[in-house]
C-alpha cells in the first residue's frame, strides 16, 4: 500500500482499505498534509472525516505541534488588527467562535479571559479610537472602559489616557486542543508519520492530479516513497522551502522569520486576570511585549521581535530582556524585575518584514497565503501562516476543504 519504512513509523497503524480516487491508478492517499501544527491538524482532521478518503498526516518532529503551535501566546484572537477584507480578518472571526464552541463541547480548557489594549498619550488614544471603530465596523463586540473602572478591576496596571477592552479574546490551552485534534483525525481513519521529513514533492504528470512524495526517518537512511491525489503544505516555518522546491523560481518567495522571546514570571503578586496589550506600534511585525497567562493563571509576558536567519535557532537571548523589562514597566510599574525570567521563545513564519497590524495602503500589512496553485491541480499551498493562525485553524481548515472540493 504504502513503503514499508513508512508504515513502520507511522503511529497508529494504517488499516487495510480501498482508497478511494478520481484517478484510473490508485493511490497510496487521497490526501497527504504536511506538518502536524494547529493548523495541519485541523486540515487533517477535517479531510479525514469525508466518505471514502484516506490522509497521512506527516511530522519531521517526534510529537504534533512542537515548533511555532507550542511556543505562542495561547491566545483566541478577537480579529481586530487585520483589515477589512483580509483573510486573517475573514478566518480569524470564523475560527474563534469555532474555537470556543468545540472548547466548550470537548472540555477543552478555556477562558474568556478579555483583553485590554492601554493608551499612555493622546496620540495612542486616538489610534484606539481607529481600532474601535473598524472592530464595530466588522461587528466584533468592543468597548472604551473608564479609569476608575480599569484601576478598580486591575489596581496594578498604569494606564494613563484610555483603556479599550476586546470581550471575546480568550486563552486556550493549545497542548490539550492540538492533543484533541489528533485523537478525533486517527479516530477518523487518519494515519499520522512522525520522525518522518519531506524530501521532495513532485507531481506525477504536470498539469494533472497526483503526486510523489519521498520520505525519510532520522533513524533510517531509507528514502520511503507514497503517492497522493493532493497535497496540502501546512508546513509553518519550512511551507516556503518546500513551496519552493515544488514551484518554477518565477513563483518562489523569500521566507523571513520573526522570533518572539517569552518571560515567566515567579512573583506571586501583582497577578492580573486580563490580558493586557500596549496600543500596537505602526509597521511593528508584532503587538507589543504584552501580558498573557496560562490556564493556570501563571504570568508571562512576550513576544517581542527579532528577526533571524535561522528557524531551528530557538534559544532565548538574554539582551533582550532589558528592552522587555522598560516596555513592560510601562503598564505595570510595580513588576519586581528580579522575578522576570527568559523562559521559551516561538518563531513565527513570514512572507516579509511588514507590520502585525493592518493600518491602510502602503503599511506593508502581511495576509495569509492560502490557495491552490495554478497549474498544480491537487496542491493546496499555506504561507505566512503566523498569528492568529491559532484562533484560525478550524476555519482554515474549512477553507482546504472548500478549495478541495467546492
Amino acid at each position: 500500500m504504502f513503503a514499508r519504512a513508512l508504515s513502520r513509523q507511522l503511529i497508529k497503524p494504517c488499516a487495510s482499505r480501498a482508497f478511494s480516487t478520481s484517478l484510473v491508478r490508485s493511490a497510496d492517499f487521497t490526501h497527504v498534509v504536511i506538518g502536524a501544527g494547529a493548523v495541519g491538524l485541523a486540515i487533517a482532521r477535517k479531510l479525514a472525516k469525508r466518505d471514502g478518503t484516506s490522509t497521512l498526516l506527516i511530522e519531521r518532529h517526534g510529537a504534533v505541534g512542537t515548533e511555532t503551535s507550542s511556543r505562542n501566546s495561547e491566545v483566541i484572537h478577537a480579529g481586530i488588527y487585520y483589515g477589512p477584507t483580509s483573510l486573517k480578518t475573514k478566518l480569524c472571526l470564523k475560527g474563534k467562535q469555532m474555537m470556543y464552541d468545540l472548547c466548550e463541547k470537548q472540555h477543552i480548557p478555556y477562558r474568556n479571559a478579555k483583553k485590554w489594549i492601554l493608551a499612555q498619550n493622546t496620540e495612542q488614544h486616538e489610534e484606539l479610537v481607529k481600532t474601535h471603530d473598524f472592530a464595530k465596523s466588522i461587528g466584533v463586540p468592543i468597548k472604551f472602559i473608564s479609569l476608575d473602572q480599569a484601576r478598580s478591576r486591575e489596581p496594578d496596571i498604569l494606564v494613563r489616557e484610555a483603556v479599550l477592552e476586546s470581550p471575546t479574546t480568550g486563552i486556550v490551552d493549545s497542548h490539550t486542543y492540538m492533543s484533541y485534534l489528533e485523537s478525533d483525525f486517527q479516530s477518523n481513519g487518519g494515519d499520522l508519520a512522525c520522525h518522518t521529513s519531506v524530501e521532495s514533492v513532485e507531481p506525477l504528470d504536470f498539469g494533472s492530479q497526483g503526486w510523489k512524495i519521498l520520505t525519510r526517518s532520522p533513524s533510517s537512511s531509507e528514502v520511503s516513497s507514497i503517492t497522493a491525489d493532493t497535497i496540502i503544505n501546512s508546513a509553518g516555518l519550512a511551507a516556503v522551502p518546500l513551496s519552493n522546491s515544488i514551484l518554477p523560481p518565477s513563483r518562489h518567495v523569500t521566507p523571513y522569520y520573526a522570533k518572539g522571546s517569552y518571560y515567566s514570571y515567579s512573583a506571586p503578586m501583582p497577578r492580573p486576570k486580563t490580558l493586557v496589550y500596549p496600543t500596537p506600534t505602526s509597521g511593528a511585525a508584532g503587538l507589543g511585549t504584552h501580558l498573557t497567562m496560562d490556564m493556570t493563571g501563571a504570568i508571562r509576558f512576550g513576544p517581542d521581535v527579532e528577526w533571524v536567519d535561522d528557524p531551528t535557532d530557538l534559544s532565548v537571548n538574554e539582551s533582550r530582556l532589558p528592552a522587555a523589562l522598560d516596555e513592560i514597566e510601562t503598564y505595570m510599574p510595580s513588576i519586581r524585575k528580579e522575578k522576570v525570567q527568559l523562559d521559551y521563545s516561538g518563531i513565527r513564519p513570514k512572507l516579509g518584514k511588514g507590520g502585525a497590524v493592518w493600518k491602510g495602503n502602503g503599511y506593508g500589512f502581511l495576509d495569509f497565503v492560502i490557495r491552490i496553485e495554478e497549474g498544480y491541480e491537487g496542491f493546496v499551498n499555506l504561507l505566512g501562516i503566523e498569528s492568529p493562525g491559532l484562533t484560525s485553524s478550524l476555519a482554515i481548515a474549512e477553507m482546504a476543504d472548500d478549495l478541495l472540493y467546492r
